[in-house]
C-alpha cells in the first residue's frame, strides 16, 4: 500500500495539489528564481513577487509553456524543492498527475517522467486526463451525461472538451490563454498611449475590467513606462479600451468552442445546447465573459464554483473513489504505453 496519494495539477502558472492523507489543498506559483551557474534563489510564490522586478544575474523562470513542460531540468528543480522545502510529500507515495488530452504522448510521458524521478521515491505514477478531472471537480455526473461541452481556461491555454457517458467524444488545446488576454491589452495601450505595460498592470486591468465595461466610462490609473522619453508615466485607462484588447483572443476561444460543437453528431449537440457550457479555469472569473461569450453562442453558460481549482477537486474524487479511480486513470507502464519506456 502507497504511504499516501497526491494529485498533482502542474499548470502553466500553478502547481495545485490534494493530499489524501492530510485532506487539503495547496498551490504554488509555478516559477523558479535562478543566479548566474542555476543557483536557486526562489521559487514558488516568492518567486512570481520577482516577475519584471530582478537585475540582469537572476533568471526568472516559467518552466511551464503552453501547457508542455518546457524546461524540464528547471521544472524538475522547482518540484524536488517543493518536496524537500515544504515536507509535505512522504516518501513511498503514489501520485496523480493531470495532463490535458491534446498533446503528444513523449509530452505525457514528460509529465510521467517528472514525478516519477523526483526526490519523492514515488511508489507510481498515474496519469488522468485533465479534462476529466475538470468535469468530477466540476460536479458533472460524467457517467451519465448524454452531451457535455467543458471549456478550461487557463494562464495559457484554453483546453475544449465534449464528455458522453463517461468518455471523451472530441478534446482540442487551444493555445490561448490569460497572458494572451495580458499581451493584448499591453499591446494596444502602447499603440494608443506610447506606454509599456509591467505584467502586474496588465493582469490588473484584466482583472478589473474583463469584458463587462465595452460600453462603460468606468477608469482606473495604473503607472507605465513611456517609451518616447523613458520616464514613468501616469494615465487614466478606460474599461472600454480593457475590453477592446480582450475581445480579439476571446474572439478566437468562440470560434473554437463554435466550431467544435459543430463537429460533433447532431444529437449530442442538442445536448449541449440543453446543459449548457461548463467554464473551468482561472480565467473563467473574467467579469461579463459569460454574457460575451452568449452574445455569440446562445447557450446556457455555467460557472464552476472555485474554477481555478476544478481539476484538483476532480482528483481529490476520484483519488477517494477507487471506482471512478479505476475507470479515468491508467499508467504509462501500461501495456499501450510499453513502447514509451
Amino acid at each position: 500500500m502507497p504511504r499516501n496519494i497526491y494529485g498533482l495539477d502542474l499548470g502553466t502558472h500553478e502547481i495545485k495539489v490534494y493530499d489524501k492523507k492530510k485532506q487539503n489543498l495547496w498551490k504554488q506559483k509555478n516559477v523558479i528564481a535562478l543566479r548566474e551557474k542555476d543557483t536557486l534563489v526562489a521559487i514558488g510564490d516568492q518567486a512570481y513577487e520577482m516577475v519584471g522586478k530582478t537585475p540582469a544575474y537572476i533568471r526568472v523562470i516559467h518552466p511551464m509553456k503552453k501547457g508542455a513542460i518546457a524546461h524540464f531540468d528547471n521544472m524538475q528543480h522547482l518540484l524536488s524543492t517543493l518536496i524537500n522545502n515544504e515536507g509535505r510529500f512522504l516518501r513511498g507515495s503514489e501520485y496523480l498527475v493531470a495532463v490535458p488530452t491534446d498533446v503528444t504522448e513523449i509530452e505525457k510521458r514528460a509529465f510521467y517522467d517528472l514525478v516519477i524521478n523526483s526526490p519523492s521515491k514515488a511508489k507510481g505514477v498515474r496519469i488522468v486526463e485533465r479534462s476529466m478531472a475538470d468535469a468530477i471537480g466540476a460536479k458533472i455526473d460524467v457517467f451519465n451525461t448524454k452531451g457535455t461541452m467543458i471549456v478550461n481556461l487557463g494562464g495559457s491555454t484554453t483546453e475544449l472538451s465534449v464528455l458522453l457517458s463517461g468518455g471523451m467524444v472530441v478534446n482540442r488545446l487551444l493555445k490561448v490563454g490569460g497572458e494572451d488576454f495580458d499581451l493584448a491589452i499591453s499591446s494596444l495601450i502602447r499603440r494608443t498611449h506610447d506606454v509599456m505595460l509591467g505584467h502586474s498592470a496588465a493582469s490588473h486591468l484584466r482583472n478589473e475590467f474583463g469584458v463587462s465595461s465595452l460600453e462603460s466610462e468606468d477608469e482606473t490609473t495604473i503607472i507605465g513606462k513611456n517609451i518616447l522619453s523613458g520616464f514613468p508615466e501616469r494615465l487614466e485607462i478606460s474599461g472600454t479600451l480593457v475590453g477592446m484588447a480582450i475581445g480579439e483572443p476571446l474572439l478566437e476561444i468562440i470560434k473554437a468552442i463554435k466550431a467544435m460543437i459543430d463537429r460533433t453528431p447532431a444529437d449530442v449537440q442538442l445536448e449541449i445546447y440543453k446543459n449548457g457550457l461548463y467554464l473551468v479555469g482561472g480565467l473563467a472569473r473574467t467579469k461579463g465573459l459569460s454574457e460575451y461569450i452568449k452574445s455569440y453562442i446562445n447557450i446556457p453558460i455555467h460557472i464552476a464554483q472555485e474554477p481555478e481549482m476544478s481539476s484538483v477537486r476532480g482528483m481529490e474524487t476520484i483519488i477517494i473513489n477507487r471506482k471512478i479511480y479505476k475507470k479515468f486513470t491508467y499508467s504509462m507502464l501500461d501495456e499501450d504505453y510499453r513502447w514509451l519506456r
